[in-house]
């Protein structure tokens, strides 16, 4: 089982990683968007996405998640294929919004699989384990992409796209091969009842703000080392490398030591005092002649608090939901992304370029106190349960 679910996520992060590095492109010099034209679309189809997290969410709960797995699954590669056929912002709009809101459903209703198919002490260690092989996958995918932008023909970026509606394809494919989970019959309550769960909202917030390290090593760093050190440019790869390395070899031990609640939301707050180090060792890469040292340094330290946040906000995330409601919990949760990924370039760019050391400490502060906060917000959301959460039935392995 654990195999299967490795493998669709190998199988769509592929697809995801050579898009990723050739759809700017593809978007400007064949379809002919301008650069505000492609954000524009991109953020309205993410942010789309986010808010129908939770109702496709409360969908897997209600219908099964595997089925509903699938079906998203497949709404994506419908999407990625129909980029193909766009010439005009009028319909880059509503495929963005497609792609953005399959996508963000896909990862609610696989969450939802996940917790339905493993046992609750087991889900961090499996989550962790489908975190590597995605490293893996989109660093496959973005040499794949790499291919195609040194080609840099409409053809070779048009297969780009072929590739990843065929990868979305192939993980639907692998998730009928899981067992069909029946809904668990749904409590009394309100139907989302996961936006009047204010202390959910609250980590959910929490985990939401560490997640803006996200831009940090994809364009906040590179642009610092180029206006700020003497390090090379190159150096940009290398730390590219050791992060995606380090996840590969050493996230699943880090998610292993995350036993419960009170281990998560010390892995979280760990996870905030080493993102404060990082960030001061990045700031003082500018001062002196040994910037590439500082910078592997500050890079290895970025990767470590990344590994603590994901092995503690995964255990919180699942083990405060309630058990007939995963998929719309899981959709709420993992809106954090995706915000951090709209709102986080602009911020750390305005922080990190225009404030210099001061702005570098100053991020690394914000992420201290985040992380020292999650264990009070999780021990109020833990007052707030009125009886432990049943362990899952298990449809088969």
């Amino acid at each position: 089982m654990r195999r299967v679910l490795a493998q669709a996520q190998l199988a769509n992060s592929i697809g995801d990683g050579a898009y990723l590095v050739t759809s700017a492109l593809y978007f400007a010099r064949v379809v002919g968007l301008s650069p505000a034209e492609i954000g524009a679309g991109l953020t309205l189809g993410w942010a789309v996405g986010t808010v129908a997290g939770v109702p496709l969410g409360h969908l897997a709960d209600r219908r099964g998640p595997r089925g509903v797995a699938v079906l998203l699954a497949l709404a994506t590669a419908a999407a990625a294929l129909s980029f193909l056929f766009v010439r005009s912002l009028a319909l880059f709009l509503p495929v963005a919004c497609l792609y953005g809101t399959a996508q963000t459903g896909l990862s609610a209703a696989r969450q939802a699989l996940l917790a339905a198919l493993v046992e609750p002490e087991r889900r961090t260690e499996v989550r962790a384990v489908l975190q590597s092989t995605l490293n893996g996958g989109l660093a496959v995918g973005a040499a794949l992409g790499g291919l195609a932008l040194h080609l840099d023909t409409p053809a070779a970026y048009a297969a780009v796209f072929v590739l990843d509606a065929a990868s979305f394809a192939a993980a639907a494919l692998l998730l009928l091969r899981l067992p069909s989970v029946p809904p668990r019959p749904a409590a009394a309550g309100p139907r989302l009842a996961v936006l009047r769960d204010r202390p959910y909202a609250v980590v959910t917030l929490i985990n939401t703000v560490m997640l803006f390290y996200m831009p940090l090593l994809s364009l906040v760093v590179p642009l610092w080392i180029a206006q700020r050190t003497t390090a090379p440019t190159w150096l940009v790869s290398a730390l590219l490398v050791l992060n995606t390395g380090c996840v590969l070899l050493f996230q699943v031990r880090v998610a292993r030591r995350v036993r419960g609640l009170r281990d998560a939301s010390a892995s979280v707050r760990h996870a905030g005092l080493v993102m404060f180090a990082a960030c001061a060792v990045f700031a003082l890469s500018a001062l002196g002649s040994y910037a590439w040292l500082l910078l592997l340094v500050a890079g290895g330290l970025q990767v470590l608090a990344e590994m603590l946040l994901a092995s503690g906000a995964w255990e919180i995330g699942f083990a405060l939901a309630p058990e007939d409601k995963q998929g719309q919990y899981q959709g709420f949760f993992g809106s954090g992304v995706v915000v951090a990924r709209m709102l986080g370039p602009a911020a750390l760019t305005t922080l990190v370029l225009d404030g210099g050391t001061a702005g570098w400490l100053a991020l690394g502060a914000v992420f201290a106190v985040a992380g020292a906060a999650m264990g009070p917000a999780v021990r109020w959301a833990e007052r707030t349960r009125r009886a432990p959460h049943p362990t899952p039935c298990r449809a088969g392995t």
